[in-house]
């Protein structure tokens, strides 16, 4: 038996998709377990740039099969958006398939969103507007509408009215927007559920049984831990629960069948949306490293803001997933700046200095990240393939990162190509 699970450590957009990307060449499964198509997973084959939304990232090399398990929300129209993409580029899809448990992003869901964020007032999280979170809303409220029943005529209905009946009470009294149409979208869905019908299937099945024949398999986050509905900055968070743990809920997998724990860091921070960023750089040089990291967003073309490599919050991050791997991304990018800061800990409003994540949102807004001081580097990295060639203050940046966290990097990626990747131990 050989389990990976590949995790994003700070506010997603680490490079997890490269990681997924690179590691699937020798996976026989890849699954996505957790959120939606909110997710934007950019992968470079070539001068060809792919960026894959809720197609796991896998896609592009696995030989195996690729999953969309039961933990994701899936918008069926992006599935079949993204589908139809990479085969028009020549690529096979047929190893692609649904869990049946999974739940289907409706109409609803993502009016439901964009009124909310919309909403003079309320506050605003920085959502996508894809409808994720309030598909997850009507999942616990058991109320959902699963990829199982856009197969059976008479459920997808019943469930459907049921929706429609509460949720245009919401739009037309609450938000004064029209409502929806039952007939359209009943018959929408149906054809759907028809056009996809050999891609459902019982996932958690099949991967348990794989799971006992050794075979080789990656699970594939998205989102990140600092985004966690549980463990990351409250109420500016997403819908589900990115972490290792959410892949035993997510896939229908045994936590004791998990064993290779890879955590995606970026070498300095970003965050995309509202919400606290102790280390973050309003200036010029926040500026300098969006352009040259090239941080926008890969789902809604948003700038990500930037700032200093957390610690504090990449321990939290590190000790919730258990991680055992740690890979940091974007390194070359902070080639040429000098000195380099890295965030230990916190001084909070009373004066204490705290080396944890603390729970309180509020809280975060206030405190005041201490530094600890590194020298840069001038050297351009991104063709360096071997630990040893990197420049000496590069290495001890790295070593900085493993040394307070207590974990070795086992890879470093200067560039977004699958070859800028400085391998330093293999996990296959």
């Amino acid at each position: 038996m050989a389990t990976y699970v590949v995790v994003g450590l700070q506010y997603g957009d680490e490079g997890k998709g490269k990681i997924t990307d690179v590691l699937s060449a020798k996976s026989d499964y890849v699954v996505r377990y957790q959120g939606g198509d909110n997710a934007g997973h950019t992968v470079y084959v070539g001068e060809e740039k792919f960026v894959l939304h809720l197609l796991p990232s896998g896609v592009l090399q696995c030989k195996g099969k690729c999953i969309i398990a039961n933990g994701v929300v899936v918008n069926p129209k992006s599935f079949m958006r993204e589908i139809a993409q990479i085969e028009e580029k020549g690529m096979r899809t047929d190893h692609v398939f649904i869990s049946r448990r999974a739940h289907v992003i409706m109409p609803y869901h993502i009016l439901l969103d964009t009124y909310r964020e919309e909403e003079e007032g309320g506050t605003q999280i920085g959502t996508t507007k894809k409808g994720i979170g309030p598909c997850y809303e009507d999942k616990i409220a058991r109320v959902g509408i699963r990829m199982i029943d856009l197969l059976n005529p008479e459920v997808l209905a019943e469930k459907i009215k049921k929706n429609l009946k509460t949720k245009n009470s919401l739009f037309e009294k609450y938000f004064e927007k029209p409502g929806l149409e039952f007939q359209e979208i009943y018959e929408e869905f149906l054809a759907i559920g028809e056009k996809l019908k050999d891609r459902i299937v019982d996932t958690e099945v099949e991967l348990n049984q794989a799971i006992h024949e050794g075979k080789n398999i990656l699970f594939e986050g998205a989102q990140a831990l600092m985004l966690d509905i549980d463990f990351g900055t409250y109420p500016f968070v997403t819908s589900s629960s990115p972490s290792t743990g959410g892949v035993c809920t997510g896939a229908g997998v045994p936590p004791t069948s998990l064993q290779n724990l890879i955590g995606v860091a970026k070498a300095y921070t970003t965050r995309v949306g509202n919400g606290p960023f102790p280390t973050e750089l309003d200036d010029e040089l926040g500026e300098k490293i969006r352009k040259i990291g090239f941080e926008f967003g890969a789902t809604t073309g948003r700038p990500r803001r930037t700032g200093w490599l957390d610690l504090v919050s990449l321990k939290h991050a590190t000790m919730i997933n258990g991680i055992n791997n740690l890979v940091i991304t974007k390194l070359d990018v902070l080639s040429g700046i000098s000195p380099l800061k890295i965030a230990t800990g916190y001084k909070t409003e009373d004066g204490k200095i705290i080396d944890y994540f603390t729970s309180s949102t509020t809280k975060l807004y206030n405190y005041e990240p201490q530094y600890e001081e590194l020298e840069g580097w001038d050297e351009d990295i991104t063709k360096v393939r071997s630990y040893d060639e990197l420049p000496p203050n590069a290495k001890k940046y790295i070593e900085f990162i493993e040394k307070y966290l207590g974990i070795n990097v086992y890879l470093v990626s200067v560039g977004p190509e699958r070859s800028q990747n400085i391998i330093r131990k293999e996990l296959f």
